[in-house]
């Protein structure tokens, strides 16, 4: 049983890992009904029970519109000259969206407002959403994701994502996962990036890796290739040191044993 295992493994060792999750539009609880005149009206930071009818309102109805993968019906939202802490702009985003949403056709968003405030004319506003469904080749796709919005003219013109987490699962009994990862290092600071595997593995052979890449707008479109290897105990367990530069990184954690492959993916916030 064990060698047959081990086989089934050998033979997905290598495949084409996408870290091409487009988070960013997962926060897409900023709409186009505030006016300069109410942004003023708001000197403090607000909860979101205090937010307008209409808000609330339009956070669901975009939030159907990203369901339904209507790509114009979201970029509507987007100011021409949109910009994106990842680098993206508008262009890249429809791209990005369009990739994204024919990988996973079947998903739905739920996004909630954390908080707004006004600044000058502008809103900013932070929400949560929480993704889940599945994609092709029978993946399943759970996310949540934390994000910024500044609103200039009734339109997102600036977007920041502030954390995030993604889990894709495959299989009949993809492992349960547990990840350990700070959510910010400084500098040139040592970390560790464990991901446990939960279950017994009894006679089980396991494969996986860990990976780091800097967050760039290509990597949304560009698969990236992975060796697996086998795993001498119940999970991976590595040291990592963040880059001389601040930025955002991707880790992620690949495991895949009989019962199917998991892959988690958290962002990495690097500062001085």
């Amino acid at each position: 049983m064990t060698k047959m295992i081990f086989l089934l493994l050998k033979r997905q060792s290598r495949f084409s890992y996408g870290i091409w999750l487009i988070l960013c539009i997962l926060s897409l609880g900023v709409v186009n009904i505030w006016q300069p005149t109410q942004a003023t009206e708001v000197a403090q930071r607000s909860t979101a029970q205090n937010a307008p009818t209409e808000l609330r309102t339009l956070l669901t109805q975009v939030d159907s519109a990203a369901s339904k993968g209507d790509v114009k019906g979201v970029l509507q939202f987007y100011s021409p000259t949109f910009t994106h802490g990842d680098g993206l702009n508008r262009q890249t985003l429809e791209k990005s969206l369009a990739s994204f949403w024919q990988r996973y056709p079947k998903l739905q968003y739920t996004t909630q407002l954390q908080s707004w405030k006004s600044e000058g004319n502008a809103i900013i506003a932070e929400t949560v959403t929480k993704i889940t469904g599945s994609g092709n080749n029978n993946l399943t796709l759970n996310a949540t994701i934390k994000s910024r919005q500044r609103i200039t003219a009734g339109k997102i013109a600036r977007q920041e994502i502030l954390s995030e987490r993604t889990l894709i699962t495959s299989g009949n009994k993809p492992p349960q996962v547990d990840i350990k990862l700070p959510q910010q290092v400084k500098v040139g600071q040592q970390y560790s990036f464990d991901a446990i595997v939960q279950e017994p593995l009894g006679d089980d052979l396991i494969l996986g890796t860990a990976l780091e890449e800097a967050i760039q707008p290509d990597k949304y479109l560009k698969a990236t290739p992975v060796d697996l290897q086998l795993l001498n105990s119940g999970g991976l367990f590595k040291v990592g040191r963040a880059p001389s530069t601040p930025g955002n990184r991707w880790v992620s954690a690949v495991i895949l044993r009989g019962g199917g492959m998991t892959m988690v993916t958290q962002r990495l916030q690097v500062v001085r």
